[in-house]
């Protein structure tokens, strides 16, 4: 394949902008004349704009309105004054901020950009409050409010203390290490504060109800015990938060401080002794990539570790006895250099990538997490590493022929070891109904069309493999889709609603709600999650996620099979399923489909380890030939345009292995892309690892053995500096 073809964006063809934009005017077709403008011009709705914007934006501007008209209302009744109309207004206040705090987060963050925070709003209630109380009564009024007005003050004044405490407590609970399956019972760790303590708008507006309420009685009954006794209670509730936080302060009570825990760190290596590592940074909804190699890295004969960069990632990993550390400093990240870990195995890069790649004494070797035709799989950032590391033959080639600064020496095979999960094909569908995964990737970053068929071709898909009877359909999207392109979004959306349609249409047996699956699934949560109260930060995830209990590992496996097993016999015959949660993985779905549909991703180099028919969508406008050409992992696929007419003919091919003309295709691009069965892609990766480490272990030999200092002159020698001296012309 040349490399002109390989690093080629092909535009859309005009067949392709048929397809999903429309007919195409033919070259001696005229332009159709534009409407005048006296024609076109229309006058603008009274609501267009309404109409027009998102749902979220118009909830958010009409609860600022009804908060807006609300406190207008108090304001009102305060300065007229009317104490029924007060009594009203401050109780819609205080229940519109209980909305605001339950359904509408965002709300409370705009007025927090305004200066509005829960604080300005909760004195300015309680003041208006007080100024309809004077106004109501006689001019010695406000002798005989002076003390609740105090009182009022006291209590802001107790409630910036309880603030301020809360922050310093917060401070000695941020940890410059997080960990996860390791034992950190030594640096002191104790349950989070109550999170009513921790948040001031929750907090104020719990312990100032009492002194509301208490004020708002009095303007209604004229009573100013019932506003003592509320400020009064507001002072107490107040006092006893301050001295709740206070006493997290004293030295027994709070965690180990930053250099302690520096101090223990460095300690958990020594007696750990790491020698191969994960190294995984990235956003929320990246973590799928170092979960999938989570078990590969867990069978290794090592030492293994997780290292983290953010502290939201720590509960994102997904169940493992590996022992997991977080290093948000980079300072803290430089410990590794003076530890045993002898290599660091990346799944993705990131702007952290750079950092880690600093020290010298660890091997670091780019995994990827899936491979691909699509150029993403072959970024120059992979040169950066000491090695890279590949499933097959076909990936090497990649590198070559994209010329990313990688060389071929730098590359090493060593198969999917994910995949010794995925059974092998065992013959063509015996039940009523073929199962087919349809599985596209996400849109990506530039644009291309041909990234993902969810856009062009996906609703025509789906309806093709719903128009035939003896189809169940699995949707199973990327996590990303629609996260760059609204289109694809709004297009999985629609795809979802066929497929809903679909099944009400369908009257086929439904099983009983299956009680083994329930107690599948509760024992499953069990084994691999861990309870936390609602108001648990970090340390608290960390004292109750300790070293795990001996076996764990093997009881998840078992447990994962057997819901597996469960969870597929309670479907209903014949329904088709949107599958979105962690649970049942892709791998699992592989096991039970008979065709896979999707586009040029990892998922296809990963579905041919079954050996089972697969398709590609080919929406980038290309021509079959030149989309067989530039993407290697067509080869053996059948290759569906737009419009889904070839999905009749393949379900027939998959139905009858007679007609299927690309099963030794199959065989023979599983041997290029994920390379040979034997030496399993498990012992190759742990063959890698090893080699690796080696290699790592004799370049610090290496550099012990270098001085470390310029070596002295030697004794009797002339150590002064003979400048030139300037040739003289004459």
């Amino acid at each position: 394949m040349p490399v002109s073809l390989f690093r080629r964006r092909f535009p859309a063809s005009s067949a392709h902008r048929q397809a999903v934009g429309g007919a195409e005017r033919s070259p001696g077709a005229r332009r159709p004349a534009r409407p005048s403008a006296e024609r076109t011009r229309r006058l603008p709705h009274p609501f267009s704009a309404l109409r027009s914007a998102r749902p979220g934006a118009v909830l958010k501007a009409l609860v600022t309105a009804v908060f807006a008209v609300v406190l207008a209302v108090q304001a009102a009744a305060a300065l007229l004054p009317n104490a029924p109309l007060l009594f009203a207004g401050t109780a819609a206040a205080l229940a519109v901020e209980a909305v605001l705090y339950r359904w509408q987060p965002g709300v409370l963050t705009l007025f927090a950009k305004a200066h509005a925070d829960i604080t300005v709003r909760h004195v300015l209630r309680d003041l208006l409050l007080v100024v309809g109380l004077l106004r109501l009564g006689a001019q010695d009024r406000e002798t005989q409010y002076a003390p609740l007005v105090a009182g009022l003050l006291a209590f802001y004044a107790l409630h910036c203390a309880v603030q301020a405490v809360s922050v310093l407590v917060r401070r000695t609970r941020t940890l410059p290490v997080l960990t996860r399956n390791v034992d950190a019972s030594a640096l002191r760790l104790s349950p989070a504060p109550s999170t009513l303590l921790r948040r001031p708008g929750p907090r104020l507006l719990v312990f100032g109800l009492p002194a509301t309420a208490g004020l708002t009685v009095t303007a209604v009954t004229d009573e100013p015990r019932c506003a003592a006794a509320g400020v009064a209670l507001s002072l107490a509730l107040a006092l006893a938060g301050l001295c709740a936080l206070s006493l997290r302060l004293l030295p027994g009570r709070r965690p180990a401080d930053e250099q302690e825990v520096l101090d223990w760190f460095d300690a958990w290596l020594a007696d750990y002794r790491p020698t191969v590592g994960l190294y995984f940074s990235g956003g929320p909804s990246s973590a799928y990539q170092a979960n999938m190699w989570l078990e590969p890295l867990a069978k290794l004969d090592a030492r293994p570790v997780i290292v983290l960069r953010e502290r939201f990632m720590v509960p994102r990993i997904a169940a493992t006895d590996v022992p997991i550390v977080c290093l948000p400093k980079v300072s803290t990240l430089m410990r590794l250099e003076r530890s045993t870990l002898q290599v660091l195995i990346h799944p993705s890069n990131s702007g952290k990538t750079s950092q880690v790649l600093r020290i010298p004494t660890i091997k670091h070797t780019f995994v990827n997490h899936g491979e691909s035709d699509k150029l993403s799989s072959c970024n120059p950032y992979a040169k950066a590493y000491d090695e890279v590391w590949v499933a097959g033959p076909a990936a090497r080639e990649r590198y070559a022929l994209a010329e990313v600064g990688v060389e071929d020496k730098d590359v090493v095979e060593i198969g999917r070891p994910q995949l010794d999960a995925v059974r092998p094909y065992a013959g063509p569908p015996t039940g009523p109904y073929t199962t087919v995964l349809y599985a596209p990737t996400w849109e990506g970053w530039d644009g291309d069309p041909g990234n993902t068929s969810v856009i062009a071709a996906g609703e025509n898909l789906v309806r093709a493999l719903l128009a035939d009877p003896g189809v169940r359909l699995l949707y199973k999207p990327h996590p990303l889709t629609g996260s760059v392109d609204p289109r694809a979004g709004a297009a999985d959306r629609r795809i979802r609603e066929l497929i809903q349609a679909a099944n009400r249409g369908r009257s086929g047996s439904r099983p009983a709600p299956s009680a083994e699956l329930g107690r599948l699934t509760a024992e499953l949560d069990r084994l691999t999650t861990t309870a936390f109260r609602a108001g648990a930060d970090q340390v608290e995830r960390m004292l109750l996620q300790s070293a795990p209990e001996p076996g764990r590992a093997d009881a998840v496996a078992r447990a994962t099979a057997a819901w597996e097993e469960a969870y597929w016999a309670s479907l209903p015959d014949g329904e088709h399923q949107v599958v979105v949660d962690a649970r049942p993985s892709l791998y699992a779905c592989f096991n039970v489909a008979d065709l896979l549909i999707s586009d040029v991703s990892s998922v296809v180099s990963d579905f041919l380890a079954s050996g089972k028919p697969y398709a590609v969508a080919n929406t980038g406008g290309l021509s079959e030939e030149e989309f067989r050409a530039t993407f290697p992992t067509v080869a053996a696929a059948t290759v569906l345009t737009p419009d889904a007419a070839g999905v009749p003919a393949l379900l027939e091919s998959v139905r009858h292995p007679e007609k299927d003309e690309l099963a030794g295709a199959r065989a023979e691009l599983k041997l290029r892309l994920l390379g040979p069965a034997e030496p399993s892609s498990q012992e190759r990766f742990g063959a890698a690892v090893d080699a690796l480490c080696a290699a790592a272990e004799k370049h610090r030999a290496r550099m012990t053995r270098r001085p470390t200092e310029v070596p002295p002159p030697r004794r009797g020698e002339d150590t002064a500096v003979v400048m030139p001296q300037p040739s003289r012309r004459g």
